[in-house]
C-alpha cells in the first residue's frame, strides 16, 4: 500500500509490546481480497525484534507486509520505503508494470553460476554485488511475462513489446 502515517500507539500485545500505526491509505496495490482497506499497521515495538520505526505526519510510504487474523503486519524483512525515495521506474512499475509479472517468479542469484530453470523465471542478480541492498535491477526493471509465456526483465517508458524477448538485459 501507499500510505501516510497519521498516528501511533504502543499496545501491550506480546511480551514486548506492539506498535500500531494509524495510516491514511492512498492506494492499495495488492491484497484486496484479504483486506480491502487498511487503517492500522502492526509491527513489533522493538527494532531488535524486526519492528519498524515510521514517522508520523511526515512522509508517504510504500509499505508491504502480510495480513494475519484480520490485521496487517510489517517489519524489517518487508519492503518499506519513503515514496519519494522510490525511483521513477519503481513508481511506474507499481502503477503500470509489476502486475504484468504476476505469473512470473524471480529467482535470486547469490553466487555464480546462476541459471533459470523454467520459462516463467527472471534471474535476479542484485545480490551478487549489493549484498541484498536494492541494486540497479530492483530500482529500474520489472520482471514481466513476454510472448510465448517467457518472463524477462523489462525497462522502458513504452508498453512492453509482446513480440520480442530482450535477452541482453539483466
Amino acid at each position: 500500500i501507499r500510505a501516510k502515517v497519521v498516528g501511533k500507539k504502543l499496545v501491550k500485545e506480546g511480551p514486548f509490546g506492539t506498535m500500531v500505526y494509524t495510516i491514511k491509505q492512498m492506494k492499495m496495490y495488492r491484497g484486496f481480497t484479504k483486506m480491502p482497506h487498511v487503517q492500522y499497521i502492526h509491527t513489533e515495538a522493538s527494532e531488535s525484534l524486526c519492528g519498524l520505526k515510521l514517522e508520523v505526519n511526515k512522509y508517504q510510504y510504500l509499505i508491504t507486509g502480510r495480513v494475519y487474523d484480520g490485521k496487517m503486519y510489517t517489519g524489517l524483512c518487508n519492503f518499506v520505503e519513503k515514496w519519494d525515495q522510490l525511483t521513477l521506474s519503481q513508481r511506474k512499475g507499481l502503477n503500470y508494470r509489476y502486475h504484468l509479472g504476476c505469473n512470473c517468479k524471480i529467482k535470486s542469484c547469490y553466487y555464480l553460476p546462476c541459471f533459470v530453470s523454467s520459462k516463467n523465471e527472471c534471474l535476479w542478480t542484485d545480490m551478487l554485488s549489493n549484498f541484498g541492498y536494492p541494486g540497479y535491477q530492483s530500482k529500474h526493471y520489472a520482471c514481466i511475462r513476454q510472448k510465448g509465456g517467457y518472463c524477462s526483465w523489462y525497462r522502458g517508458w513504452a508498453p512492453p513489446d509482446k513480440s520480442i524477448i530482450n535477452a541482453t538485459d539483466p
